[in-house]
């Protein structure tokens, strides 16, 4: 394959997946791993987690995040820039075509169904995502009581979740590089 054609295919997998993912990163969780991992191999779902996590910690949209780590993975910083592209051109395209046409689009009924209903659909993907990743990010029962920590944080005492995500991560060093784990056979 000509790396014009390389190019062209991760820009069209973005565009397609840009195209049809509401509700931001989570929710194109399912795509990400149904057209990256199950259908072209490019990456593995250890990966996509990993590009997710950072995605969520650095500045911007994750979907635009995740796109560029994957595109940088695949063909270094133009890959990125292609991918990048990619995802954010059905964005583009969709939001000039409102600006230009449409005056009060979120006061049209239709619309507003239209956008209930995908609200639901979505909150349906963001639960299959996070049942996905806790599959596969909740071990042991450390993972999983940071798992409870971090939602009551969040949830019962207002956290920002730019403090629960440090202290995760502090806590995670932490017990990985504990004194005398490595004695006990538990470090590889």
């Amino acid at each position: 394959m000509s790396v014009f054609l390389e190019y062209l295919s991760l820009y069209w997998v973005f565009v397609r997946i840009g195209a049809v993912t509401f509700g931001g990163g989570l929710a194109m969780l399912p795509i990400l791993e149904r057209d990256l991992i199950k259908k072209r191999q490019w990456m593995t779902g250890e990966q996509l987690l990993d590009y997710f996590a950072i995605g969520q910690v650095t500045p911007g949209i994750v979907a635009v995040n995740v796109s560029t780590f994957v595109g940088y993975n695949r063909k270094g910083f133009f890959g990125a820039l292609v991918a990048t592209a990619g995802i954010v051109t059905p964005s583009l395209i969709i939001i000039t075509f409102l600006a230009m046409f449409l005056s009060n689009f979120a006061d049209i009924l239709w619309v507003q169904h239209a956008l209930r209903g995908i609200n639901v659909v979505v909150a349906m993907l963001l639960i299959d995502a996070l049942v996905r990743m806790a599959r596969k990010t909740i071990i042991d029962w450390v993972t999983a009581a940071i798992v409870v920590a971090s939602f009551i944080a969040i949830m019962a005492f207002d956290v920002s979740g730019v403090w629960v995500v440090l202290g995760s991560a502090a806590l995670g060093i932490a017990l990985k590089y504990r004194p005398g784990k490595a004695a006990k056979g538990e470090d590889q």
